[in-house]
């Protein structure tokens, strides 16, 4: 009788463990689902072109100007600093430095943000002072902190290069003077605005679920389900809204300086004391070191930081290495530039500043 049942059982058995795999595979499936509806209602995928400039038609000829006049330092006064130097494009858009160099050695008060992706944010600079790209390009080349330059100087030192004058000329037309600060200024942002850089979490977030590892996943669901999401969401996962640093205790003076104030020096309202432009979280992992003082140079600890100082929340090491490998999904291919060949000096070009 036993071995006449014995088949039976068997068959039972493997229908039981068929039936098993099939319910533990459909809920694997359902959270899968649940994790990738949730990632498109907080995230947007980089579209596949940049946001357009306040009245400005995004050209070739405006792109590749733009690019010359990025790299070239003789923008600035001591012709040794470019919009490059501290926005290294080969380095994530961003420099390694707590606070950039700038003219005459002098250190800046704030950690250079990268220029990758930049086109998405609400307005530019750690503090939102500059409500474009456009208006941010004019900023560094006059400031004395940085490359302390005029933009009466700037004006005769590229309308002393031929060649200069040409690509102006093919950017802008030939009506009259178009050799000018506010075209240069025109000419880097309509560059920098083709400086995005597609992710592996775009590709999630387009329908491709194999994109991202398991630890990666899990920790994009911590990323959302902690708080994360609340600030840096979006296309440019932040860099969309403004938020105070320390929204739930002050973190240390040497993470949080007491004597940068952030947006409060630009508004006037002292409720902006240490509000700051969310920064954006793409390329992340390669554009330390963190926050706005640079103060941070290990990502995992800056997550720990944030997840105290703005959420209350004590991450356990497991949450912290999941986090951070999400993170490390946000990092880009970046932009293949060849770099460019700038416009010889002349006779007339203006001399290096010395001082």
């Amino acid at each position: 009788m036993f071995k006449k049942l014995l088949p039976l059982a068997i068959a039972l058995l493997f229908v039981g463990c068929d039936q098993a795999s099939k319910s533990e595979s459909t809920a694997t499936d359902s959270a899968s689902t649940a994790l990738s509806t949730a990632a498109t209602q907080n995230f947007k995928a980089l579209p596949k072109n940049a946001p357009m400039l306040t009245n400005e038609a995004t050209t070739a000829a405006k792109v590749e100007l733009g690019k010359m006049l990025f790299f070239d330092p003789r923008l600035s006064a001591s012709q040794l600093i470019s919009c490059n130097t501290c926005h290294n494009l080969a380095l994530g858009g961003a420099d390694l430095q707590e606070t950039s160099i700038g003219h005459g050695w002098q250190k800046g008060p704030r950690n250079a943000p990268t220029a990758l992706n930049s086109a998405f944010h609400i307005a530019q600079f750690w503090d939102g002072r500059s409500p474009d790209l456009i208006d941010q390009a004019k900023g560094p080349v006059q400031a004395g902190v940085e490359m302390n330059n005029t933009p009466a100087v700037v004006e005769e030192t590229l309308r002393s290069m031929p060649g200069y004058i040409t690509a102006f000329q093919k950017a802008f037309g030939n009506d009259g003077q178009v050799v000018t600060f506010d075209n240069m200024a025109v000419a880097i942002a309509t560059f920098e605005s083709t400086l995005s850089t597609p992710s592996p979490f775009d590709a999630y977030l387009k329908g491709d679920h194999e994109a991202l590892d398991q630890t990666a996943k899990d920790g994009l669901k911590l990323f959302m389900d902690k708080g994360c999401a609340s600030c840096h969401n979006g296309v440019g996962i932040g860099g969309g809204m403004y938020a105070k640093f320390g929204t739930v205790k002050a973190p240390s003076d040497t993470v949080r300086p007491i004597g940068d104030l952030g947006r409060s020096k630009v508004t006037n309202d002292k409720d902006d004391d240490y509000v700051f432009r969310v920064p954006t979280l793409r390329n992340i992992a390669i554009t330390g070191p963190y926050f706005h003082s640079g103060k941070v140079h290990s990502l995992s600890e800056a997550v720990e930081i944030m997840a105290d100082v703005q959420l209350d929340t004590k991450l356990q090491p497991a949450e912290t290495k999941a986090i951070v490998a999400f993170l490390g999904s946000l990092t880009g291919t970046l932009p293949k530039i060849t770099y460019p060949v700038l416009p010889a000096a002349t006779e007339i070009t203006p001399q290096p500043m010395t001082k």
